[in-house]
């Protein structure tokens, strides 16, 4: 396979890139050089065979973007992107050829895609999914939510327009020529994220790249470029402009990120949550009453990193990442700045800040066009959140117990984990009393389902013997009386089918009928 350069060049001027004096340590880069050889070892076979099919039709090919930049983190990838000068009408014939499945569902946008079946490349490996974009440059109509595609002419070109260096970086293939013309490889060791061009152009140009910006700090780790957060602070107002769905899944990729809180501080620190989560930066001016050496944002921060690190394994109760536990973990408390109210003698309250927080999240979500199930659940967590903390206060009887099972449902690990979490206080011996409490809540819930089927409770009779008992047609007085009836289970546990007659009979008399 062509090696890379030893030092990174440019393509054009073939002259060395390499990083500003007061860069990262030259053996950093090396590093990430030693490690991009090994990805593209991975990648680089099915896309020397893309390169070589567009270099005899005449058109240059190069791997652009994430996968470069992973390439340079050891990660290898089987999605890759890649751009050309060629228009979708050239490029699909070849890929087509290329490939076992074609499609152009982003031709509007200049991309073709293709996936070559793993068939091809012996036991063991995976499908390759290539997308092919023709050089373009993004730009927004100030009235429009909708990006504008312009085509472009150069390779250069084409990385200048790209929203962040380390995602500016190119590989020409067939040969594998290591294109970095705006030193993504230094920023890439060093840890930073900046734009190609003047910040304040980029953002203009694409303003969801300022959400990216923060949604790259939770995933990759690095930190914003002074001048790059400068233009954030500056231009957060121009968010409002793109799509509610396109900031919906920039937000969801921060939140599923190993670093979702660094991301989330970027975006309150930066003014960009104002306008696309105005809840979270409101928590800054609260004080929770139980934990009075932080505000409420640092305790829903905590709790955040709380819940993620309670996640699972695959195999587990909740597989990380988890989109509805962490959601439910930043927003269980946003009800807190609406209800608050300040007592005599100093004390401050957020009496039923759970059910206040239930319909602020609800709206939010279905604002940022999230799902309805999505936002049924997170919506359910936040109100059960406090739930538990009556249990601490006196021993609960097993209706109790069984209601809260039934009222959680199927998001009973979930409030298992967020219930935890919510517990921040630096109080040792109150952390321990709180978590005995609930290692006991979880022992009774775990004895009364094995007993009682607590995950599939209903009542001992159905809606059809209901009206074979009563003589009484499909209405309102079936319901009424199931209803009925699962009281009676939730208060006293399973009665058996003979008990639960008497007691649907003894209901119906007492009613006059």
């Amino acid at each position: 396979m062509p090696d890379l350069p030893a030092e990174p060049t440019d393509a054009t001027t073939d002259q060395p890139v390499g990083p500003p004096v007061d860069g990262p340590d030259p053996a950093a880069v090396q590093q990430l050089r030693r490690r991009a050889l090994e990805s593209l070892a991975v990648m680089a076979p099915d896309a020397i065979d893309l390169g070589q099919r567009f270099r005899a039709a005449g058109y240059d090919l190069a791997l652009v973007g994430g996968p470069v930049r992973d390439a340079f983190l050891g990660r290898a990838s089987n999605d890759l992107d890649l751009t050309t000068p060629a228009t979708p009408d050239e490029a699909e014939p070849l890929i087509a050829a290329w490939g076992d499945a074609h499609w152009d569902i982003g031709r509007e946008f200049g991309t073709v895609g293709a996936r070559r079946f793993a068939g091809r490349r012996g036991p063991g490996s995976q499908d390759v999914v290539v997308e092919v974009t023709t050089y373009r440059t993004d730009a927004y109509d100030p009235t429009s939510r909708k990006p504008l595609v312009e085509f472009g002419d150069t390779l250069e070109g084409d990385l200048s327009r790209r929203d962040f260096t380390v995602n500016a970086m190119a590989v020409r293939v067939p040969d594998l020529v290591f294109v970095d013309p705006f030193d993504g490889l230094a920023d890439l060791a060093a840890g930073v994220l900046r734009t190609p061009i003047d910040p304040r152009r980029s953002f203009d140009d694409d303003p969801l790249r300022m959400m990216r910006a923060a949604r790259f700090v939770a995933q990759l780790g690095f930190r914003l470029d002074d001048d790059a957060r400068a233009a954030i602070v500056d231009m957060a107002p121009r968010i409002e402009i793109v799509s509610a769905e396109r900031v919906r899944d920039e937000l969801t990729k921060l939140l599923l990120a190993p670093h979702p809180r660094a991301g989330l501080e970027v975006l309150v620190e930066t003014g960009l949550a104002d306008h696309v989560l105005p809840e979270l930066p409101a928590l800054r001016l609260e004080i929770d009453e139980h934990h009075r050496h932080k505000d409420v944002y640092q305790h829903t921060l905590m709790v955040l990193e709380k819940a993620i690190a309670l996640e699972t394994g695959p195999d587990g109760a909740v597989p990380g990442p988890d989109l509805v536990l962490r959601l439910a973990a930043l927003l269980h408390d946003i009800g807190k700045p609406r209800t608050r109210r300040f007592e005599e003698g100093g004390g401050v309250s957020f009496h039923h800040h759970e059910v206040v927080g239930a319909k602020l999240a609800s709206k939010r979500l279905k604002a940022l066009r999230f799902d309805k199930q999505t936002v049924n659940d997170v919506a359910r967590l936040t109100e059960l959140h406090l739930r538990f903390h009556g249990y601490g206060e006196g021993e609960w009887t097993d209706s109790a117990v069984r209601r809260y099972v039934t009222d959680a449902g199927p998001l009973l690990e979930r409030l298992h984990r967020l219930t935890r979490s919510d517990s921040t206080t630096r109080n040792q011996r109150k952390a321990a009393r709180l978590k005995a409490a609930y290692d006991d809540l979880e022992q009774r819930i775990a004895t009364l389902r094995e007993a009682e089927e607590l995950a599939s409770i209903r009542p001992d009779l159905d809606g059809t013997q209901i009206m074979e008992i009563l003589g009484i047609r499909p209405g309102r007085d079936v319901g009424e009386a199931y209803r009925y009836l699962l009281e009676q289970r939730m208060e006293h546990g399973p009665l058996g089918e003979e008990r639960a007659r008497e007691v649907l009979l003894e209901w119906w008399a007492a009613r006059g009928a």
